[in-house]
Parts: C-alpha cells; structure tokens; sequence
C-alpha cells in the first residue's frame, strides 16, 4: 500500500552491528524533513547492561522478562505474574511509541518498527548490513574503540538484539522478507546508501512518481 501525498515518510532502519544506521538515518532524515528516532539502547548501554548485573533502568526491566541467561541481568525479585506484566507493560509501552513516532513521520531506528508498522501506510522496512569485517573496523571507527573492542561488542549486541525482538515480540529482526530493502553498506558507500533510501522513502509516501 502506498500512502496519500500528504503522508509523512516513515522509514523503519534495523541494522547489524557496524553497518551504519549512525550515518545513514540522520541524513536520510534531514533530506525527507523528518525527526531521526534512535534505538532505545546504544552499544554503550548494551555493553554495561551485558557486564553489570547490578545496572538499573529500562534495559534492565528488558532482561529481567527476558529470562533464560539473561535473567541475572535483569531486575530481580519478580515473581512469574509480576515478570509477565512488565513484559506486557514493555512491550505496550515500546509499541505506543512507535507508532506515535510514526504518526509525526520520521526515521525510526530498531524498536521492533518494522513489525509494529509493518501495515503503516507508505512506511519504508529498511534492513543494513555488510560484511563482518567491515562493519567492525567501521563500528570502530565511529566509536573511537579498537577492533577488539569492537568485535566484543558486535558478537554480543546482534545476539542482544535480535534476541530482544525474539523473546518480546515473537520475530526475527534479521528474516529480510520483514523488509522492503535490504542494504549492503559494505558494498556501496554510506552517501549512496542514503540516496537510496530516501529515493525509495519518497516513492513509498507518494512523494515521487514510480516510472513506467
């Protein structure tokens, strides 16, 4: 389905680790004259969460539903009732606000928004990726760590994230039939990347003609 010319782009961007949504979803959404939503949790915050055990706040609610080895990362003390209510309370929260994010337009980065919009009308599913190499020597780059530090953080993070979607919200985040375009950053420079979403955002909004 397309949308009306009067609806705001929404594109969905759901990336491997490194592949760079950093990059790319800022500008596509400077060119499209939408707000940029980033994930709710950085590398950073991953990072701490994963080795801190003791770490509050909502990544933390977000193991402690989770179960399995990443409940001892989580928030303890919640019995199975109380841990399925917060799991509940996440996921409605999180949906809620991805589609009020929608609502206004915008690049929406992870947060489940290719599912959660996945019928949203005129919404763009774009899913980056790379080569591993590449996308570690880039997510290093960008975070001024070294490559082992990097390659620490992407075995862990995809497995976080994806598991995330996983065990919340009952989907792979990688299926690449989830989305309308698949985007090889290894490939293409990230200024190419980027005109090529937002070309394929506008086409999906209604803003641009599709040709004959």
């Amino acid at each position: 389905m397309t949308a009306g010319p009067s609806t705001p782009p929404v594109i969905t961007l759901f990336e491997s680790y490194g592949a760079g949504a950093s990059y790319v979803g800022p500008r596509v959404a400077q060119a499209l004259g939408v707000p940029f939503h980033r994930q709710a949790f950085s590398s950073e915050e991953i990072e701490r969460g994963a080795s801190e055990p003791e770490n509050e706040g909502l990544l933390s609610r977000v193991f402690g539903v989770m179960g399995g080895s990443y409940a001892a990362l989580g928030a303890e003390g919640h019995d199975v009732a109380n841990t399925q209510r917060d799991r509940y309370e996440l996921i409605m929260q999180n949906t809620r606000e991805v589609r009020e994010e929608a609502a206004q337009g915008g690049v929406i980065t992870g947060r489940n928004g290719a599912l959660i919009l996945a019928d949203w009308p005129g919404a763009l599913h774009v899913l980056l990726d790379g080569p591993l190499e590449q996308r570690i020597e880039r997510a290093a780059a960008e975070g001024g760590i070294d490559l082992d530090r990097a390659a620490g953080r992407q075995k862990r993070e995809d497995q976080i994230r994806s598991d995330m979607s996983i065990q919340l919200y009952g989907w792979n985040p990688r299926d690449p039939t989830r989305y309308h375009l698949t985007v090889n950053t290894g490939l293409l420079d990230l200024d190419t990347c980027v005109e090529i979403v937002v070309h394929a955002a506008r086409v999906r909004a209604g803003l641009l003609q599709r040709s004959p």
